[in-house]
């Protein structure tokens, strides 16, 4: 899966198989199981889980695709997709040949650029999604099946929120503020941050009425791509970069836990992680989408370090070197057999890990699957497979040779 922009004797890029933030996706058919995932061919491919054969003919936008997708969660046969060419889509794949319903465009007062790196959030016949452009919409779907049993889609756009003011920009010196994070939903509010590191949230009644109702508005110090992780006590932690090093942001950290009650100053805690920041790559923080499980976080950095912290206090209980630029966000897997398990993939000696959760030790690595190129992919796991994508151009499936039921 790769593809050329531009030209290579020009200062083109040549980008190849599935990377940040990429993870694939299972779909669970009556006959089959398929996996869905976007490629830096600009394909949206369909592959049968058991053998990887193409199990539906590939749609491809004009350009790559980055983000990761998203499955209707109410069992309408839709993907919702983004591309870099700058169309969030709507695809129907109960035709012969996958087919886009409906597409979404650059805002006409949008900012940076036209990809969509963010996947989507479905709830209640409603799509939440974000755009590089740097606009926020909530968009009523209005689903249904035809005459014929085929689905349609007659989306309303109900509001539209810029990510950014004049205030952010003059702050942080430039126009780079994407939306790349996700959309994080609680029953009353809608959440975000951008690459100016404006964490933003809605109130999502109002949203739905149109209105916009901020309940949230924060600034984190530097760019935040990777999506906000919601508790169950409804606090929000917030994984940064380093980029921009503005003056005065030297202590704000990189892992930051907000507590959206308090709007006024919901800092909670904050985390400074480790820098290998050098000429060639003076970038440092968080990439991957932290993992919560019990009283822990799971955060890989891009220094290499997965860090196991705290989160009611935010201190490091537990620390291991992963390789250099590890992006790829990790899995938390509780197994049939009261086991519970933390995937994680790495770019440097890339590999898939498997680590054991202990209560009150150290995970402890039982396994490693060494794969090429570099994988910035989350992973999916799903009945004894784990499903990867990797930047060599191959979506891997990596699991026991005995069988699934193992």
């Amino acid at each position: 899966m790769c593809s050329i922009e531009g030209d290579l004797e020009d200062g083109g890029r040549r980008w190849c198989g599935i990377g940040w933030t990429g993870q694939p996706l299972v779909l669970v058919g009556v006959e089959s199981t398929d996996v869905i995932v976007g490629g830096y061919d600009g394909g949206l491919h369909f592959v049968d889980a058991a053998d990887g054969r193409a199990s539906r003919v590939p749609f491809f936008a004009a350009q790559m695709v980055k983000g990761t997708e998203t499955i209707d969660p109410d069992g309408f046969p839709l993907v919702y997709t983004g591309a870099r060419d700058g169309y969030l889509r709507i695809v129907a794949f109960d035709r012969d040949v996958p087919t886009e319903l409906w597409r979404l465009g650059r805002h006409p007062q949008g900012v940076w650029n036209d990809d969509w790196d963010a996947n989507s959030t479905v709830h209640d016949d409603v799509l939440y999604a974000a755009g590089e452009d740097g606009w926020f919409r909530v968009v009523r779907l209005n689903r249904r099946q035809d005459a014929a049993g085929l689905v349609q889609v007659d989306p309303v756009v109900l509001l539209e929120v810029a990510g950014f003011n004049d205030e952010l920009i003059a702050r942080i010196g430039d126009r780079a503020v994407s939306i790349e994070s996700s959309p994080a939903l609680t029953d009353t509010a809608i959440y975000w941050v951008n690459s100016g590191g404006r964490v933003m949230g809605i109130d999502r009644a109002a949203a739905l009425e149109g209105r916009e109702v901020v309940v949230l508005d924060h600034w984190v110090g530097d760019d935040a791509d990777a999506s906000i992780v919601i508790d169950r006590d409804g606090a929000l932690y917030v994984a940064v970069e380093v980029e921009r090093r503005l003056a005065g942001t030297e202590d704000f950290g990189q892992l930051i836990k907000l507590d959206p009650s308090r709007p006024d100053d919901p800092v909670v805690w904050r985390l400074t992680v480790r820098s290998t920041a050098s000429e060639r790559d003076p970038r440092a923080g968080i990439w991957a989408t932290p993992a919560i499980h019990g009283e822990l976080l799971y955060v890989p950095t891009h220094a290499g370090d997965l860090l196991i912290v705290d989160r009611s206090t935010g201190s490091v209980v537990h620390q291991f070197d992963v390789g250099y630029h590890a992006w790829s966000s990790p899995a938390v897997v509780e197994d049939d057999d009261g086991s519970t398990w933390l995937v994680v993939a790495t770019c440097s000696a890339a590999s898939l890990r498997g680590y054991e959760i202990l209560v009150g030790e150290p995970p402890i690595e039982r396994w490693r699957v060494p794969l090429p190129g570099c994988i910035e992919s989350t992973p999916v796991v799903w009945r004894g497979a784990i499903y990867v994508g990797s930047r060599d151009g191959y979506l891997y499936a990596v699991g026991d040779p005995r069988g699934a039921d193992r």
